[in-house]
């Protein structure tokens, strides 16, 4: 048995329920959420109608990203996935870090789905408290994770596919609206070039809208994580593979693409503004839309927190494995569920309600911006491990179950993105927090890790001892 071996024999005990199109929808579900229908609006408020392009860089990276995972998930199937890979490719340590990394980036992004939700609650219920919606909400999605991961599976399902019919239907009606009178043209032009032109704050307003967009994309990832309960993972991943990353391509850049040219770019990130496709909805008049759209923004975000429970259950699952989290984290139920691990990822809803309390108008942005190291760090590391994963099968001369073309390449390519993203978060403002939270964190569990190493040296040395 090799040491990626035992990673997984160490990982045992999920069940195996998860279908090639539900791991698909699950990764759709999880990258089609606030980001896309929420953080659009605060990615338009820097880039103006360049969104656009923000969102097709954000795209090539995402798109890199799961060329590496495809390649490394098909080779090992296993609910750690990629912090596996970083502890057997580059080393423990490396392993730990993207772990926790990623734990806490999903733990708090689930946060701000739940902060999103309660937002677009106001618009039917404008008297009610916010808290009552993140307790109701929450209750739901935890029941639902803690019965058994086909009642996941079949719940993102549906939620999933409600939202990819509803992005189709309003790319559809949009394309409708702007085809049907000759004067329409006239209007996209101005739309797109008259308040402020196409590139209103410049190249940088469209790269920071590049740090939203990744945000955006995040949990497109979890195909990966998702594939240690796949019923055939080397089939579920490649189908996964070649689905999502189009689809979210297509999806992202031509609803971007068409709410920008219906509306004038200032008019989405109004004060009074929620989601651009509620905003567009209202501005166009198409009786009841709105409401309609108010719904599936609701599905989605809650099929993204959904996702992002289910994720971050099994990341904490496997560094409970590894013996880096406490032995409680590891165990599983009859149900094949991590149920203690389940509820400790869902501190994220806690702290989301905290920040929501103590300042509404800021509560998103915030949560993105602490989420947003953990997101970078897993996904630049994930372009690392995938380096020295080639590096290690062409010295070995062993054979590729699946291969990306010009997958080298790609990965040095995602790696440098990622890692220019990271600098300019410190220049920019709203996401100076970024790195200010992100280095004292990796410190912390580079000293912790340390501690618990020279710790286990120690409770050997003294057993050894004892033995003699």
């Amino acid at each position: 048995m090799n040491n990626f071996d035992k990673i997984q024999a160490r990982e045992a005990g999920l069940h195996k329920k998860l279908s090639a199109k539900q791991m698909a929808m699950i990764a759709i579900g999880g990258a089609i959420g606030t980001g896309l229908f929420m953080g659009s609006k605060f990615a338009i408020s820097f880039a103006g109608p360049a969104v656009i392009l923000s969102y097709a860089i954000g795209g090539l990276i995402a798109f890199a990203l799961m060329a590496c995972l495809a390649e490394m998930t098909v080779q090992h199937p296993t609910s750690g996935s990629f912090g596996a890979y970083a502890e057997h490719y580059i080393s423990p340590l490396a392993g730990f870090l993207v772990r926790y990394s990623y734990w806490a980036c999903i733990v708090l992004a689930v946060g701000t789905e739940i902060t999103a939700v309660a937002d677009y609650m106001k618009m039917w219920f404008p008297d009610l408290p916010a808290w009552i919606w993140i307790v109701f909400f929450s209750g739901t999605l935890l029941a639902v994770n803690a019965y058994s991961v086909k009642a996941f599976g079949l719940v993102e399902y549906w939620f999933s596919t409600i939202k990819i019919f509803a992005i189709i239907v309003f790319i559809l009606l949009a394309i409708g609206i702007l085809t049907q009178n000759t004067q329409q043209s006239h209007h996209v032009v101005n739309n797109l070039t008259g308040h402020g032109g196409f590139f209103p704050n410049g190249f940088s307003g469209v790269w920071i809208g590049v740090i939203i967009s990744i945000f955006s994309y995040l949990s497109i990832e979890m195909i990966a994580v998702a594939a240690g309960e796949a019923s055939n993972p080397e089939k579920a991943v490649k189908y996964a593979f070649k689905s999502t990353a189009l689809r979210l391509i297509l999806f992202y850049l031509l609803s971007l693409s068409l709410i920008v040219a219906l509306v004038p770019w200032t008019e989405l990130i109004g004060k009074d503004a929620s989601s651009p496709f509620v905003t567009v909805m209202k501005i166009v008049g198409i009786p009841y839309a709105d409401s309609i759209l108010n719904f599936i923004v609701i599905v989605a975000a809650l099929s993204a927190m959904n996702s992002m429970l289910y994720i971050s259950t099994r990341m904490l699952f496997s560094l409970s494995r590894a013996g880096d989290a406490p032995q409680i984290f590891g165990k599983i139920r009859p149900n094949g569920v991590p149920i203690n691990a389940l509820f400790l990822s869902a501190m994220g809803i806690a702290v989301a309600s905290v920040v929501y309390t103590i300042n509404p108008e800021s509560a998103f942005p915030i949560m993105i911006a602490l989420s947003m190291f953990g997101a970078l760090f897993t996904w630049g590391s994930i372009f690392v491990t995938h380096i020295c994963f080639r590096r290690h099968i062409a010295k070995n001369g062993i054979g590729l179950k699946y291969r990306i073309p010009a997958s080298q390449f790609i990965s040095l390519f995602g790696l440098f993105s990622i890692l220019s993203i990271t600098l300019t978060t410190w220049f920019t403002a709203e996401f100076k927090s970024t790195l200010q939270f992100g280095i004292p964190f990796i410190v912390l569990l580079i000293v912790f890790y340390m501690l618990k190493r020279s710790s286990a040296k120690l409770d050997l040395r003294t057993n050894t001892e004892a033995s003699e």
